[in-house]
């Protein structure tokens, strides 16, 4: 009886420190969310659109493992990359090599740790959906 007692506890035991980790990418997956909501606040989704021009682009900004958003005169682009959302990490530098005047769906940007300066990965792009300012009335 005291086995099967103590194997249950292990038992136990072994499926919270299993499931400890999906939690915390859960709750991180919230906050990244949460700070996308924020930034957001105020602003009404628009039609997505395939490339926005890099001479428009007055600043850029990494949602955690969800995001980068593209500050264009009024107007926020969310782009959630197609692949490598998950290397996203707000203190790394985005370094992108385009071959016309366009960010446009089918480009690759590259992560570079801001301290270190070394490669961390990549993200391709997605659509970028544009965000404006709701207009009240009056």
């Amino acid at each position: 009886m005291r086995f099967i007692s103590g194997l249950m506890t292990g038992l136990i035991g072994a499926a919270m420190v299993a499931t400890a980790p999906a939690a915390a990418q859960t709750n991180r997956a919230a906050e990244a969310e949460a700070k996308l909501a924020k930034a957001l606040e105020g602003r009404t989704a628009g039609e997505p659109v395939r490339c926005i021009n890099l001479s428009s682009i007055r600043s850029t900004r990494i949602i955690d493992n969800t995001a980068i958003l593209y500050e264009v005169g009024s107007k926020l682009y969310v782009n959630r990359p197609a692949s490598g959302a998950s290397s996203l990490d707000d203190d790394d530098i985005l370094v992108t090599k385009t071959s016309g005047s366009q960010l446009c769906d089918i480009d690759i940007v590259r992560l570079v740790d801001r301290t270190g300066h070394f490669p961390r990965g990549f993200v391709s792009l997605g659509k970028f959906v544009p965000y404006e300012k709701v207009k009240t009335a009056g």
